[in-house]
């Protein structure tokens, strides 16, 4: 219990006291807990009655078993939830809101989202803010988004200056190909050639988590300087609005590459490569991505009759099936 001199409690702390009488009662009855928060006493005398800073969540998960299960959310434990603090001072118990902690703990743990710090470049990816990534797009900036399988760098693939600028934001070797992103399935004739393939296939791969490689045409809007000495080109018709209705509207077709340094692993969530939003004119956040990092699958289509998985990616099989669907064969390895 609160030690007072002579077990008195003068009028001015009477607020105080009743405050702590339910503090006091709340945390007995929480095994363990009560002790972390109640002030002991050193050489007869009450230490500080102001608490020093805890982490919160870390605490709850460690105090707490028979209330809450240690959360496997992992920005729990680290991340921006990690610098979450809490503060109790005698004089402000009764501003403690376990209660409101606990209900944001399990809504971590429930969401599948991603948390991220502050930012005046990081927005939502939403129609709201579509028009401001098209604008981007159309000045020559690269910028951060979500796909259907992992977050990207795009940028627009007719820009010489913003395709070097992603090779640069990554390390990467400029003997390393971009793939690109075009609104609809419609949009793919305008930069490679498809009166090859069975009628109907391309509208049952895409929209979708694959990579379409096909011969460039003659008539291809891309610049020679993308990908030089490289006949074919990845083509990709994502299963995600805001990407999708950012090509449309930039009256291009995007550059698109894993948001990530060359090496690395691939990005689900924007936090994974935090360290290069200061690239980007803007990054747009569409939550923890569920795919896994395997990325899209890549299916070379460039010869008739015939496909080669290049990266089984995430839909391999599905991708496959509707090949096959089509009667096309695997092409085998040469040698």
């Amino acid at each position: 219990m609160w030690i007072r001199k002579n077990n008195e409690i003068d009028k001015r702390s009477r607020g105080n006291h009743v405050a702590n009488t339910k503090e006091r009662l709340f945390f007995s009855s929480v095994p363990d807990f009560g002790k972390t928060l109640r002030p002991s006493l050193a050489g007869g005398e009450r230490q500080s009655r102001k608490i020093t800073a805890m982490n919160f969540s870390t605490r709850l998960a460690e105090k707490l078993p028979g209330i809450l299960p240690v959360p496997s959310h992992p920005l729990l434990r680290k991340g921006p939830i990690s610098e979450l603090r809490f503060f109790a001072t005698s004089n402000h118990s009764r501003r403690l809101r376990l209660r409101l902690q606990k209900n944001m703990v399990w809504s971590l743990q429930r969401a599948e989202l991603c948390v991220v710090t502050n930012s005046s470049i990081v927005h939502p990816a939403t129609e709201a803010y579509a028009q401001e990534a098209i604008e981007a797009i159309k000045s020559e900036k690269v910028i951060a988004v979500p796909t259907d399988t992992l977050y990207g760098f795009a940028c627009d693939a007719c820009s010489l200056e913003a395709v070097n600028r992603i090779y640069e934001i990554k390390g990467r070797k400029l003997t390393s190909p971009l793939a690109i992103c075009v609104g609809d399935v419609s949009d793919i004739k305008r930069v490679a050639t498809t009166n090859h393939l069975p009628h109907g296939l391309l509208d049952s791969l895409l929209p979708g988590p694959v990579t379409l490689v096909l011969q460039r045409g003659e008539s291809s809007i891309l610049e020679k300087s993308l990908n030089p000495g490289i006949d074919t080109i990845g083509v990709r018709v994502p299963d995600s609005e805001f990407i999708r209705e950012v090509s449309r509207g930039s009256g291009s077709v995007l550059a698109l590459t894993s948001a990530n340094l060359s090496g690395d692993r691939s990005s689900v969530c924007v936090n994974d490569f935090e360290n290069l939003w200061q690239h980007c004119a803007y990054v747009y956040d569409g939550g923890l991505l569920p795919s896994g990092r395997a990325g899209s699958t890549i299916v070379d289509l460039s010869r008739v009759g015939k496909y080669k998985i290049i990266r089984p990616g995430s839909a391999k099989e599905a991708t496959v099936a509707i090949l096959e669907k089509y009667l096309l064969e695997e092409e085998e390895e040469a040698g």
